[in-house]
């Protein structure tokens, strides 16, 4: 006749479970990325100008996230979860080329995102249609932007561009780095579509 005794349980100690955890292997470090201001190749329009404020730049959801994003075919992105971002990546492309609009408009005429601005102020904003780094190295960039002015505000200016750059390598510093010449890019030709109105 076989013993009709339940099997007894095994207590494991919280210390155990964390041991067993840490030797069943780690993660890969992750690696945080930032975007820098690019300087200007020519000196800044020295014409007076109605003062400008970029009040937002709107990116693709599927960029808006911490990680990196690839492209790797017409239709499918690669998630790169060790490669993130430092900050909300439309902050982070608002900062920069808040920074490039600075060193490229005239002197005064560049209101920072989020400061007081006068009444006359004029408000740019700028649509990032596509950021795209390529399985090939290359990152492309399409954005519009637009100049609003007047109460109630209007359109007086809308211009869009498509712009490459070649990445140096295929990890998240040369990506980022190719984003930062590339909005550096924009923003010579944001300030002088405003300059020549």
């Amino acid at each position: 006749m076989k013993s009709g005794r339940a099997p007894v349980a095994v207590k494991a100690s919280p210390l155990l479970i964390v041991l067993i955890a840490a030797g069943c292997g780690h993660s890969p470090p992750v690696r945080y990325v930032t975007l820098s201001a690019e300087p200007s190749v020519a000196s800044p329009a020295t014409t007076h100008l109605q003062p400008v404020q970029l009040t937002a730049v709107h990116i693709p959801a599927e960029l808006d996230r911490p990680e990196l994003v690839t492209q790797t075919s017409a239709n499918q992105l690669a998630i790169h979860e060790t490669d993130r971002w430092g900050a909300p990546l439309g902050q982070l492309m608002r900062r920069t080329l808040a920074q490039d609009l600075l060193t490229r408009l005239p002197a005064g005429s560049f209101v920072l995102p989020d400061a007081p601005a006068a009444p006359d102020t004029r408000k740019l904003v700028v649509t990032v249609l596509n950021a795209e780094a390529s399985a090939n190295g290359t990152l492309a960039l399409q954005a519009s932007w637009t100049l609003l002015s007047g109460q109630p505000s209007h359109a007086v200016l809308t211009q869009q561009v498509s712009l490459t750059s070649d990445m140096s390598g295929s990890d998240a510093t040369a990506q980022a780095a190719a984003l930062s010449r590339l909005l550096g890019q924009l923003a010579d030709r944001i300030s002088a579509s405003i300059v020549a109105r």
